[in-house]
């Protein structure tokens, strides 16, 4: 086929990379050739727009066990012989299209890349975005996410232990749907991707090959728009059960010592998987896709080789073991077909019933290797002067604080997501030490008294006022909630949701994200492992906000001292760590009830913030709190009312403290450090003493009580029971 400039277009390829194939090559592409260069140069499979300001991240750390970026997950030490491995990763584009099979399609994948490394999943987490929930498609979006996710997750045996919900406008047709996977390993079980060893054979395993997916990499670095709406192929669909299958057998042949190299298909299937192998391990691969196991007939090379069926994996193995690992993946029912063998020349090298369609080096291919990588223009939006030094000051604070605070209990960024948790079975595997709606999800090492917390936060609002600040403020929550769970803050993964790239003033976004994300993770100590970059998220409308999402795990000693936020004894003195709200920039507050997103959103110390975590850590190492609950959306006065909505009974509240600032600033301003906590009357002593040491505000603001109400000086006086129901009935699906 003559390659014309309209298939040149088509395929996303510039005309200066096309010129650079022509070089690499020394001659015209085959098509299969400009497919898999397209695929494997789109953003979501080169990050070619995002590599040189990812690797200014830290990645250093003394618990790492893999190189950032450089395996299907990141893996962390966590003592005892033992390895956590997790990752985030989006699906936004899949799931705009096909709600229900994009979202189970991202938890799939996204549970593949864990138990690829020889860990078996442990828990599933999910942060997600939309529009307005009153909006029936948003709505529509919302139940199709949650099934999806719910099904996959469920069917597959993975408890999903938390998460997030965000709703803004600018969500409104570009949902954000990212799914976290947490996995179990022992440190002789990790299992890596590059191939090695000539002669070793190539062998897919799993799932026959369909046309579903073909293009999904490159569908996902491009806008979405009503010409998306043609791309639907590009959105998988995904069987749980068979995964499920696909796992045992995959971490038995791991366990057996039968593996030299395994590779998840995921985006751009068995174009990334072996192209990334090859690379990688600085050997070549040829492959015969006539061999592919295909449940569609007259597939061609094209469609075989970028094809994103799912439940898929590529795996080398020595010529010895190849039927071991065949009989074992039979005895799951499952296609294991050797299709190719490694070679010595770097080339990747692809032939259908023998005749040669693609010969390409696999370096220029691969991220890290020498596939196209840019600096996109940065320029600092205009609209960031005027919304930042928008004069707050006449806001008129003197309200109802009954009726606002019920309010703000009931609106979906703050309401109760329990209809939407319900979905999701979050005990199966009985490791679930603290179910989803506190602070931080915790899950036991099961034989071990260890116990892992994990949280995925952004606030993507506050990026928007402030891409820098927003970040360091997503990072300081996640780190928060995990310590306020009573973990130790040890590592993050991504995933980075921007618009595009090529717009200046995206980059620009995306440039102070990083260095807030940086600058916050060398505070915390917490390296990142690894994640997801996610550019093109625009409809007609515009780009969505900044969004960051940081996704969080902590370890620790002793699972028997799990935390909650909720209250749990009467009489029990309540205080705050950190200093009292004096913004209501970026607010809830501000938003719903005043209408505006403007204003400087919290600035985050990162010292300070560290300071109250290391508190909060000691104060329940030695025992003296009975819960913690950091202050996030809706302030002080919503985080003490979550604090009396306890899974099992309602606890009142009496507060009476003083405050220099305007009772709805200080109720309901947001800002950073700042923790709840609840403890026995007679440890008031030693909490004091704790943080003075260590150079920390203290508050006392009341106690809890017996009496279902809920009292702040003199300002708020109204029923605790109204107040859960407001927050109880606020999303409904």
């Amino acid at each position: 086929m003559q390659i014309t400039d309209q298939i040149i277009a088509e395929h996303g390829i510039s005309k200066e990379e096309y010129q650079y194939i022509l070089e690499i090559l020394g001659r015209e592409p085959k098509l299969v050739e400009l497919g898999i260069f397209s695929v494997m140069w789109s953003e979501h499979a080169s990050y070619k727009n995002s590599i040189l300001q990812l690797k200014t991240l830290p990645k250093e750390g003394k618990m790492m066990l893999t190189e950032t970026g450089e395996e299907n997950a990141g893996v962390v030490d966590i003592g005892d012989n033992l390895a956590i491995s997790f990752k985030i990763e989006s699906h936004n584009h899949p799931s705009a299209l096909e709600p229900y099979h994009g979202a189970a399609t991202g938890v799939g994948g996204i549970l593949r890349d864990i138990f690829t490394m020889g860990a078996r999943p442990i828990a599933a987490l999910n942060s997600l975005r939309f529009g307005n929930p009153q909006n029936p498609t948003v709505k529509h979006l919302l139940s199709e996410v949650v099934r999806g996710i719910a099904d996959y997750g469920n069917c597959f045996g993975v408890p999903t232990v938390g998460g997030e919900i965000y709703f803004e406008d600018s969500y409104e047709g570009n949902p954000l749907v990212n799914a976290m996977a947490i996995g179990l390993l022992k440190h002789e079980d990790l299992a890596k991707s590059a191939a090695a060893g000539v002669g070793n054979a190539v062998i897919i395993v799993g799932a026959k090959t369909g046309r579903d997916g073909i293009h999904g990499a490159t569908f996902a670095s491009i806008e979405l728009s009503e010409e998306s709406e043609e791309k639907r192929t590009a959105v998988q669909v995904g069987d749980p059960f068979y995964e499920k299958l696909l796992l045992e057998a995959t971490l038995e042949i791991i366990y057996a010592g039968l593996v030299v190299g395994i590779q998840d298909m995921g985006a751009a299937g068995l174009t990334c998987s072996s192209s990334e192998m090859a690379g990688k391990g600085e050997v070549g691969i040829e492959i015969d896709v006539s061999k592919v196991p295909q449940r569609e007939s007259g597939m061609t090379t094209y469609e075989i080789m970028l094809s994103e069926s799912q439940e898929r994996m590529l795996v080398i193995v020595e010529p010895h073991n190849i039927a071991k690992v065949l009989s074992i993946f039979a005895k799951w029912d499952l296609d294991a077909v050797q299709i190719g063998t490694i070679t010595d020349d770097k080339i990747l090298r692809v032939k259908n019933q023998g005749v040669v369609e693609a010969e390409i080096p696999a370096e220029y291919l691969i991220l890290g290797g020498k596939a196209p990588v840019y600096k996109r223009e940065s320029q600092r939006p205009e609209y960031l002067d005027s919304l930042q030094n928008e004069d707050l000051s006449q806001i008129n604070l003197d309200h109802n604080l009954n009726e606002i605070l019920q309010q703000l209990l009931a609106t979906p960024n703050i309401a109760s997501k329990r209809n939407v948790i319900s979905q999701y079975d979050h005990m199966v595997g009985i490791s679930t030490t603290v179910e989803p709606g506190s602070d931080a999800a915790v899950i036991r090492i099961r034989e071990s008294d260890k116990a892992i917390a994990a949280s995925t936060d952004c606030n993507g609002r506050y990026c928007y006022l402030d891409p820098y600040e927003g970040t360091k403020a997503a990072v300081a929550e996640a780190a928060r909630n995990v310590a306020c769970s009573g973990a130790q803050p040890m590592a993050i993964s991504n995933c980075l949701n921007f618009g595009n790239p090529y717009k200046p003033e995206v980059y620009y976004g995306f440039m102070e994200c990083i260095r807030g994300m940086k600058d916050a993770c060398l505070a915390f100590d917490t390296p990142v492992t690894g994640g997801n970059v996610s550019f093109y998220n625009e409809s007609p409308e515009g780009a969505i906000y900044p969004t960051p999402v940081i996704a969080m795990l902590g370890l620790m000693q002793d699972f028997r001292k799990a935390q909650t936020q909720y209250f749990k004894t009467v009489g029990d003195k309540v205080f705050l760590l950190g200093p009292l709200a004096k913004t209501i920039g970026g607010s809830e507050y501000l938003k719903v009830i005043h209408h505006k997103i403007a204003g400087l959103p919290p600035r985050i110390d990162l010292a300070l913030e560290k300071r109250v975590q290391d508190t909060v850590l000691e104060l329940n190492e030695a025992g003296l709190t009975h819960s913690a609950h950091d202050l996030s959306e809706g302030g002080l006065a919503i985080a003490l009312a979550e604090s009396c909505f306890h899974p099992e009974q309602t606890f009142g509240f009496k507060g009476k403290f003083s405050h220099a600032q305007a009772a709805a600033l200080c109720y309901f301003g947001e800002a950073g450090a700042n923790i709840i906590i609840s403890a026995a009357p007679e440890h008031q002593a030693a909490i004091q003493a704790l943080a003075k040491k260590h150079q920390v505000e203290l508050h006392e603001l009341g106690e809890v009580t017996k009496e279902q109400s809920f009292i702040i000086n003199d300002k708020i006086d109204v029923s605790a029971l109204r107040l859960r129901e407001a927050y109880e009935t606020g999303i409904t699906l």
